[in-house]
């Protein structure tokens, strides 16, 4: 679809002035301490609450959201938004059991708490994953998505789509490598702020575009009646689609775009990411993943860990009123290459919503305000994972493996040199994506799905029962990773059954398989040694302090605000698939 237009003088100051406040931010914050490496790479462990929250929802939120997501939403509707509310599920779990064992450990990364737990192998193998999949599955993909904002805004970079790449790699990942956590943490504030703002203006304006002079409701309205199928060309497109969206149907069965919780053959998600999302996915991206993780290491203290992830939740709650609900107003707007593509050569189309609807919709101004927005989504993400990645190569590699005296001096230029050379080979992924046909929402989510269940078993095992060794979590990690290649393998070949074809189903059934073979293994192998299951590395119910960190007045309570983020999220969903 067309959508390459220029910006105005006003947008440019809009941009370049975002810019600038938060390269002084970045600047200001990691000018001190920068030979810590505490600092550095944990931020002193001194991070408030409300800069935990904001900054780990920062990390998150990318390209895969402004570009992938909406684009899903254009596809499928709201039950993409799945995978957001959802993860308030997760983020409990986090707050009652995890924060209070992370703590106790006093680690500096995931595969560092994992060799204490398991063993030397267990940690290297995790590590190395980590490394790979920051690469592929999180640094190229975000920066082949950026690289959309430089080729469609800025008439320089019209046709160079390499340059591009280079270009926003350099732009979004220089803080990270010199300031370190406390620079992005910092700078993760205004960020935040800025894509909140940006993002829910584009959904106001969409909903004012559709109500045509009748207001904010009318234009809701319209974008329900639409998505229900009340309108002919809609019905007709998704009963002539439903087949190429649920694994089995055929055209002219029903689908449902309002219905958050789909069916289990619905081809990216449905009701078993709901409910079991968090064993197999949720528990390795808010535990263990080491970008999102380092965040919550980072906290002053338990207090502000936790309430930087109740922050979180509400951010989580709100994030598909503006990377979902677009995708829906612009399905509404009767897109015509819904009309004249086949189905599988619309993801390219797609990838512009977002693009579009500020071109198609949005004021003078208001415009270098929402690039700046999709650039602090992508720099935000890219600074966190460029930090995290190069915290685990120096720690969990060349700490190990190369100087295991270093100085914090020469682990902060060890990390600095790593952050380099990881950019430079998230650049080779981003052009190599560049080359091929990939909405970036489903090209992240089977690549979690591949990665994420044999460590989340593993580790919720361990985590849970003393009897697991690292002999048993190993051979669970190599069996599984071995059966899901083989199920990918299947699948390729048109041999994997219907009911497994969905990669939601097949990242749950990885997760099974290591769930058993981990279950079977420590029951016929030797226990663990004292040391490797002490109430540092597995839960005591008794012992931990499950009460600690909560507030102290009822407006700070921990309990008060979580709960109402519980709430907020059932309410979602109802509203959507009940109500509407």
């Amino acid at each position: 679809m067309e959508s390459t237009f220029e910006l105005h003088l006003l947008d440019y100051i809009a941009f370049f002035g975002y810019f600038a406040l938060l390269s002084l931010i970045g600047y200001l914050a990691g000018r001190k301490k920068s030979k810590d490496a505490s600092d550095y790479f944990l931020a002193g462990r001194s991070l408030p609450w409300y800069t935990v929250g904001s900054s780990y929802i920062a990390a998150n939120i990318s390209t895969e959201h402004f570009i992938g997501l909406i684009g899903s939403a254009v596809i499928y509707g709201i039950c993409v938004a799945t995978g957001e509310w959802s993860t308030v599920i997760a983020f409990t779990f986090l707050i009652w059991l995890f924060i209070p064992y992370l703590f106790s450990s006093k680690v500096y990364t995931a595969p560092e708490f994992l060799e204490k737990r398991f063993n030397f192998p267990m940690r290297v193998t995790f590590a190395a994953v980590t490394l790979i999949i920051n690469v592929v599955a999180f640094l190229g993909p975000v920066i082949y998505g950026g690289s959309f904002i430089l080729t469609e805004y800025i008439p320089f970079f019209e046709g160079k789509e390499n340059l591009a790449i280079v270009a926003i790699a350099i732009l979004s990942g220089f803080w990270a490598i010199w300031g370190g956590l406390k620079s992005i943490a910092s700078m993760d504030l205004v960020t935040i702020a800025i894509m909140v703002f940006g993002g829910l203006s584009v959904t106001f304006l969409g909903f004012w575009h559709l109500g045509d002079g009748d207001g904010l409701v009318a234009g809701f309205n319209q974008m329900v009646e639409v998505n229900k199928g009340n309108v002919e060309w809609a019905r007709d497109w998704m009963d002539q689609h439903v087949d190429s969206m649920m694994v089995g149907a055929v055209e002219g069965d029903h689908y449902n775009r309002l219905q958050v919780l789909q069916p289990a053959n619905h081809k990216i998600t449905s009701w078993v990411h709901w409910a079991f999302s968090f064993f197999y996915i949720g528990l390795w991206y808010t535990v263990i993943n080491q970008h999102m993780i380092q965040k919550v290491l980072a906290a002053k203290d338990m207090y502000h860990a936790r309430m930087g992830m109740v922050f979180a939740s509400f951010l989580k709650l709100l994030l598909p009123f503006f990377v979902v609900i677009p995708g829906m107003i612009y399905f509404a707007m009767k897109p015509d290459f819904l009309f004249t593509q086949d189905f599988d050569q619309i993801n390219d189309s797609v990838n512009s919503t977002y693009v579009v609807m500020i071109k198609e919709l949005v004021p003078v101004f208001m415009v270098g305000v929402l690039v700046a927005a999709l650039f602090g989504a992508i720099q935000s993400t890219v600074c966190s994972v460029l930090n995290s990645t190069s915290t685990v190569f120096t720690i969990d590699f060349y700490k190990m493996f190369i100087r295991k005296d270093a100085s914090e001096r020469e682990e902060v230029l060890v990390g600095r040199i790593a952050g380099c050379v990881i950019l430079a080979l998230s650049i080779g992924v981003a052009i190599m994506l560049k080359s091929g046909s990939w909405n970036l929402f489903e090209f992240i989510q089977i690549l979690y799905i591949f990665f994420a269940p044999p460590f989340s078993a593993t580790f919720l095992l361990g985590a849970l029962w003393r009897r697991v060794s690292g002999f048993d979590a190993m051979l669970a990690t190599v069996v599984s990773l071995l059966f899901a290649t083989i199920m990918k393998i299947l699948l390729g070949l048109d041999m994997l059954p219907e009911v497994l074809q969905p990669f939601i189903m097949q990242g749950l059934l990885v997760w099974v398989v290591a769930m058993v073979v981990t279950i079977v293994s420590a029951l016929i192998t030797p226990p663990p040694a004292p040391e490797k299951v002490s109430d540092d590395l597995t839960f005591n119910f008794k012992k931990m302090d499950f009460g600690g960190g909560l507030g102290d007045k009822w407006y700070n309570s921990v309990v008060l605000w979580w709960a109402i983020a519980l709430f907020g999220m059932f309410a979602m969903v109802a509203f959507f698939s009940v109500f509407l």
